[in-house]
């Protein structure tokens, strides 16, 4: 199905964290894509017809203006029912925009990590096809509580709340369904003293992760497909 004349926006942190399968799948529906480095180019004017909220090392605690100005542009398109799905960093804004903390977790979870749908999931339009658990790519430090009015989908050990979803079309994802090979080699060269932290190497992060990526991007397509599908 081509969605030509859709826009959607994709709000940047770094230069190195793009956004990777979604754009793929944005490409393969004929739907437009635009970038904005928010740190450097500001916010756009609009959210398009769906945003997208990248990562980054930064916190969404921090004081930098363009982080409550950013915090405050999510919000209202959460309120406005924009279809938004929010990655890593991306969920921190959508869950700080909703009210939820955000603090420090037990430890920095890095590369393929182990997570379990919750019961919720079974009813979810686009988690309820996946295994009860399954390895998804992750990269933070930072975790959250359930916003008030989301539905908790995924979770693990360290992070018992991996994914939710507020209203029908707005997902937040602490782990990377995006994650492209290219991603990874500059996460782990960007991020390196998160590695050393952690005890890894970048070869064993990339070694570990590869194998999994086809199935993480059935899932950023899968979520693409639903968010840019007509409402019922």
């Amino acid at each position: 199905m081509t969605l030509s004349g859709m826009r959607a926006v994709c709000l940047k942190h770094v230069p190195f964290e793009g956004p990777g399968a979604f754009a793929t799948a944005l490409t393969a529906r004929g739907v437009s894509l635009e970038r904005y480095l928010v740190p450097q180019d500001g916010l756009p004017k609009d959210t398009g017809d769906l945003l997208i909220v990248m990562g980054g090392p930064m916190s969404v605690n921090d004081s930098d203006p363009w982080i409550a100005e950013e915090t405050s542009f999510i919000r209202s398109a959460l309120h406005a029912g924009t279809p938004v799905i929010g990655v890593c960093l991306g969920s921190q804004f959508m869950a700080k925009s909703l009210g939820a903390t955000i603090r420090s977790g037990k430890a920095l979870e890095i590369g393929m990590t182990p997570v379990t749908l919750t019961a919720e999931a079974q009813q979810d339009p686009v988690f309820r096809t996946l295994p009860e658990s399954f390895d998804v790519f992750e990269w933070h430090g930072e975790i959250f509580d359930l916003p008030k009015d989301c539905v908790p989908l995924v979770g693990s050990d360290i992070a018992p709340l991996q994914a939710f979803r507020y209203g029908p079309r707005a997902y937040g994802l602490l782990f990377h369904v995006e994650m492209e090979e290219n991603g990874i080699e500059s996460l782990s060269r960007e991020c390196a003293a998160d590695l050393t932290k952690a005890r890894l190497t970048a070869q064993q992060v990339k070694a570990a992760a590869l194998p999994h990526l086809p199935q993480l991007h059935h899932i950023a397509d899968r979520l693409i497909g639903h968010l840019l599908s007509p409402q019922r």
